[in-house]
């Protein structure tokens, strides 16, 4: 079944949502920011996008900016800090089987449903 990891609050994970029920298909939606994910949870998702985890970091957070930025942190400590603050994670992820995308912009989901 394809999982959107949601942002209710965040208009391009709108968007994505959106494009999902256009689609028919069904879904799963994981507001990310509700649900504590784990660290093995975050590595799965991040493997299936095929990227680095800094990859998958929203830089331009305060949090990003005032704790992380400018330090050299291995992958796992990149994990670490998108699984305690989870706003550091860009939005929105779609999954679906082995394959996944950063909907950024949206229409990249309609790439693997």
């Amino acid at each position: 079944m394809i999982k959107i990891y949601h942002n209710p609050r965040c208009s391009k994970s709108r968007q994505g949502l959106a494009i999902l029920e256009a689609s028919g298909k069904d879904f799963e939606v994981v507001k990310y920011l509700d649900t504590d994910l784990t660290v093995d949870q975050l590595t799965r998702v991040i493997s299936k996008l095929g990227i680095k985890p800094i990859n998958l970091i929203r830089t331009n957070e305060a949090i990003w900016k005032s704790e992380y930025k400018g330090k050299t942190l291995s992958d796992l400590q990149i994990i670490e800090a998108m699984v305690a603050n989870p706003k550091l994670i860009e939005r929105p992820i779609v999954i679906n089987g082995k394959k996944a995308v950063v909907g950024r912009p949206p229409e990249t989901i309609l790439n693997i449903i």
